[in-house]
């Protein structure tokens, strides 16, 4: 059983994937891998094709150019996840046959959006906006603007809420009474 654990930018996804990483379940985090295969030779060349020589600063990706690019430009944006996905759903499915736990997490940012067929069930991490723009603002040190961008580059929570099984509020609520009833939950409906 393939537990996703999605939200928002800035919602706390990964944390949330820490909690069941310490409880002992094996988690993909599908953001981090993509980070990984975007420097690829393959994919830097790919890259290259699309989006020019501009978005490298000394021959790597410049992310910050590149994010102002997709995030503003939605066209921009299908074409770099149509490089990227393909490669993380493969990684994905490689990893997963070296996991013999019979629940595992797989973390992704746009997992409701992409239609992500890897995964049987779906938790969406929520957290108000005004949160997480704080957040991702004091993290990437990123302006407000930009975090709005991205923010606009993704679903609405109750598009989030309407196709996901789970949902954990990640503000002032306790995450790991919340983790428990979830996993008490699969433990009492899956065959494991």
């Amino acid at each position: 059983m393939v537990l996703g654990i999605t939200g928002g930018i800035g919602s706390g996804k990964s944390t949330i994937c820490r909690v069941f990483q310490e409880m002992g379940f094996p988690v993909y985090y599908a953001d981090d891998r993509a980070k990984l295969i975007l420097n690829s030779k393959i994919v830097l060349q790919e890259i290259q094709d699309v989006f020019g020589s501009n978005v490298f600063t000394n021959a790597q990706i410049n992310r910050k150019k590149l994010a102002q690019i997709v995030f503003n430009n939605p066209k921009k944006l299908k074409e770099l996840n149509a490089i990227i996905h393909p490669r993380v759903r493969r990684d994905f499915q490689e990893w997963l046959t070296k996991q013999d736990h019979k629940i595992c997490i797989k973390e992704a940012a746009i997992m409701i959006e992409i239609g992500d067929t890897s995964v049987d069930k779906i938790c969406s991490v929520l957290v108000p906006k005004d949160i997480r723009i704080k957040r991702v603002i004091k993290r990437d040190l990123t302006s407000n603007e930009e975090v709005i961008a991205r923010i606009n580059n993704q679903i609405e929570d109750q598009e989030r809420i309407e196709k996901s099984d789970f949902i954990i509020h990640n503000n002032q609520e306790l995450i790991i009474p919340q983790v428990l009833k979830i996993l008490h939950t699969l433990e009492a409906t899956s065959p494991l």
